[in-house]
């Protein structure tokens, strides 16, 4: 055999792709493992959004995978354990460390209810390992008891009673093990080890599609959940994008966050989770408003704060296209009107002492000395930048994902349905390219932290264009108009269009998405199920999974939210009802109440080979085997 006709190019990068094997046989091994890793079945996608910092459903929805392991209890484990037993199992499951301790202050704990968790739970295990690889499965085990898991994991009872010597030295081998874990009084780390095991196998792929901040008390409680996630991806909301850019230093944004979080009687986040102080601003907000309650005073203050700030962002960003939000100066403080489009509408007589006639959006000295107070903790705050660094690292505007497209928001369009063309800091985008530069400007506001980018932060936040958002925020009519009529926010119409399947595959086609399954998965406007609306868009092309994860939602949802879960079977909504507590759920077992509808079956199964990692597996392969037949022609050798 000649060797082979290579370009240099080609040449070098082999050879450097050689050092990886110092056999053909370990190549071979390679190649062999990359094919049979692509027949094995896609592994189950796990989507949320809109989780607003309700820590404590958003914590049972993960523990329970959105009713994914009871499912795999009652279909694996259904003719073996009561409707009880089956319960308690999946209790200890979700909370294995509670279930154990609450177990304990019963007394001993017998040993066969030892022994029939553990049988149970690694026969879950087993079930769940098979969409995987050992390798894959070995790498999601907790290191300390790797070894165990991966022995018991891979016993297997001899059911057909043929076993004879061998299948009696695998049970005892089994049984040994078991027993020294109880005798030593390792079983308990053991079990809550397994059950880790378990939740991680029963989904490969998380996915968040937005708004992890705000309202909820406890969004940086999520974030450490998240960070330490096998594998999980996020796609900004509007919320998080305001957090990332006060964590940039945008002081717009901070405000933004202050007004937010203080509204929500947050006031926990930012001082003990982020270390945050709020006692300069309290101070001021007590001097200057002085009539009235310390909590109320606070708000006010950095809402008037806010609103001088976004107005001289508004004017040095005219491409922005938002002057009509330049409303503090326009109020009639004499009569207690506001015209706004022509029309006069009442206002309520809040005090405004810091506001000067002469240039209503100038901040006062004390004013401008709080903001550089705070924005010195937001820009300085350790744990905070631990957060926003995991938001942009594993984070994005939108994500192409197996097939479908990932954003919070919207893909701004016109009234005729037609992309909207935004010009931004000199540039005229639409569609793709809008999102792109979205995704880069956000980028550059953390890493270099320049003005101009610090300011489209804010304009991603709550801009009627803006993808993350779509919709005109009137923020200062709910603070200053009582008549409820002037609240109301005009969407962009991509809310209308998002009905049309025609439209929504034009949006997945200029995402590079043609297959007849792929569809959009959005967050960001709330379900109302009660007014008998359909998470399901477009003939099943679109999917919205904001359902009212949020407490303050749910009296117009009607639901405490939409979780989605994609197999290699098909693509099925989880609709949950509200979630009680932590507590109730560890002491009496009380889970989420889950519904599922199954509303896209593919017409075949998918595997591995249908995803994206397995393209990138496939093109792996390819290389290997030039890499391959390069060697046996003589233009690479290897080590040996």
């Amino acid at each position: 055999m000649g060797k082979m006709a290579v370009s240099t190019e080609q040449l070098k990068y082999l050879r450097l792709l050689g050092e990886q094997y110092p056999t053909v046989e370990a190549l071979c091994t390679e190649i062999t493992k990359l094919g049979a890793q692509l027949s094995l079945p896609k592994g189950t996608e796990h989507f949320m959004s809109d989780i607003h910092g309700e820590y404590e459903a958003f914590c049972h929805i993960m523990r329970n995978c959105s009713g994914v392991i009871r499912e795999k209890v009652y279909l694996w484990l259904g003719d073996q354990l009561t409707e009880s037993e089956a319960d308690a199992l999946c209790t200890l499951i979700y909370y294995p460390d509670e279930i154990l301790r609450q177990q304990h202050q019963k007394g001993d704990v017998p040993v066969e209810w030892y022994r029939k968790q553990t049988d149970c739970m690694l026969h879950l295990a087993r079930m769940l390992s098979s969409k995987y690889t050992r390798e894959k499965v070995r790498r999601m085990m907790p290191d300390d008891w790797s070894f165990l898991l991966d022995e018991l994991m891979h016993y297997q009872n001899d059911e057909s009673g043929e076993g004879g010597e061998q299948g009696d030295n695998r049970k005892a081998y089994h049984d040994a093990i078991l027993t020294s874990l109880i005798v030593t009084c390792g079983i308990d780390s053991f079990l809550t080890s397994l059950a880790s095991l378990i939740r991680n196998l029963a989904v490969d792929r998380l996915h968040v599609v937005g708004d992890i901040f705000d309202r909820g008390p406890r969004a940086d409680s999520i974030m450490d959940i998240l960070m330490h996630h096998h594998s999980v991806d996020i796609e900004w909301g509007n919320h998080d994008v305001l957090w990332m850019g006060a964590a940039s230093g945008s002081l717009c944004c901070i405000a933004g966050v202050l007004r937010n979080s203080l509204s929500y009687g947050n006031m926990d986040i930012l001082e003990r989770g982020y270390g945050i102080p709020l006692r300069e601003l309290i101070l001021f907000a007590e001097k200057t408003y002085p009539d009235m309650p310390e909590d109320k005073a606070a708000v006010w203050a950095i809402t008037v704060i806010m609103f001088k700030l976004e107005g001289q962002l508004i004017r040095r960003n005219p491409d922005f296209g938002m002057e009509d939000r330049l409303l503090l100066h326009r109020i009639d403080r004499e009569n207690h009107v506001i015209e706004i489009d022509g029309k006069k509408w009442p206002v309520r007589p809040n005090p405004l002492p810091t506001v000067l006639k002469e240039d209503a959006y100038a901040l006062t000295p004390e004013e401008e000395h709080v903001m550089a107070g705070l924005r010195s903790a937001f820009t300085h705050s350790i744990r905070l930048h631990e957060h926003v660094t995991f938001l942009y690292r594993r984070g994005w505007m939108y994500r192409t994902f197996n097939g479908n497209l990932l954003f919070h928001g919207c893909v701004p369009l016109c009234e005729d349905g037609s992309f909207l063309v935004k010009a931004i800091h000199g540039k005229k985008l639409s569609g793709k390219e809008l999102m792109d530069d979205a995704d880069e400007v956000a980028r550059r506001a953390f890493y270099e932290g320049d003005l101009q980018a610090l300011d489209f932060m804010w304009y991603l936040w709550c801009g009627s264009d803006s993808p993350v958002c779509g919709r005109q925020i009137k923020t200062f009519a709910r603070a200053f108009i009582p008549d409820e009529s002037a609240w109301e926010e005009p969407r962009n119409a991509y809310y209308k269009w998002y009905n049309s399947e025609e439209k929504c595959r034009e949006i997945l086609e200029a995402f590079g998405l043609t297959e007849p399954e792929s569809c959009i998965i959005n967050g960001h406007t709330p379900i109302r199920v009660t007014h008998g609306e359909s998470p399901l868009k477009a003939g099943g092309r679109l999917v919205v999974i904001d359902g009212g994860f949020c407490r303050a939602y749910q009296k117009t949802t009607g639901i405490a939210g939409y979780t989605l879960i994609a197999n290699s079977h098909g693509m099925r909504l989880m609709s949950h009802q509200p979630f009680t507590s932590l507590r109730d759920a560890q002491l009496h077992g009380r889970d989420i109440h889950s519904q599922s509808f199954e509303f896209a079956t593919y017409p075949k199964r998918k595997y591995v080979l249908d995803t994206d990692h397995g393209k990138l597996l496939k093109e792996r392969m390819e290389d290997l085997m030039l890499l391959l037949e390069a060697c046996r022609s003589g233009a690479v050798n290897l080590q040996k």
